[in-house]
């Protein structure tokens, strides 16, 4: 694979990344010293505007983070979410490895910040409290699909 994500020339400093996971509630009850063991992990990426991140039916092995920028998360042409600054997607590839339920395309000039299985799973296994709040956000959003479909079935009845 050809590297087309052009690197910014500033890196961010290590407590830009720091602070920006502190900021997601993915990893708000982790603690700082583990943070900065996440954020060296972490790779930097550009999109320009209309660029794929990834396709729907690709294999999945990343979790993103939106430092800069606009993503947009679609089946085909049906949006299913608009992300902005210090959003995160793909966080399921993470414990997972399956194909994208769904696209993601830059809406505009985008800089990600890239979280990849294979050390997350190396440092889930050193420090508990990374894997602690991953089982949270998943245990949140089952229960807010749960919540989803059982006002759906409310509806239909």
């Amino acid at each position: 694979m050809t590297d087309t994500h052009h690197h910014h020339e500033a890196r961010l400093l290590l407590i830009e990344k720091v602070l920006l996971l502190k900021s997601l509630s993915l990893f708000e009850e982790t603690p700082e010293t583990v943070l900065a063991e996440v954020a060296e992990i972490l790779e930097e990426e550009e999109f320009e505007a209309g660029q794929n991140i990834f396709k729907a039916g690709e294999m999945a092995h990343s979790m993103y983070i939106i430092f800069k920028g606009q993503v947009r998360i679609h089946k085909e042409e049906h949006n299913i979410a608009t992300l902005k600054e210090n959003d995160f997607f793909g966080e399921l590839a993470l414990l997972d490895t399956e194909t994208r339920s769904a696209s993601a395309t830059a809406e505009k000039e985008t800089f990600l910040l890239k979280i990849d299985q294979e050390p997350f799973y190396e440092l889930m296994e050193s420090r508990i409290e990374v894997a602690k709040g991953i089982i949270k956000t998943l245990c949140r959003r089952i229960r807010e699909q749960n919540a989803k479909s059982f006002q759906q079935s409310k509806t239909q009845s």
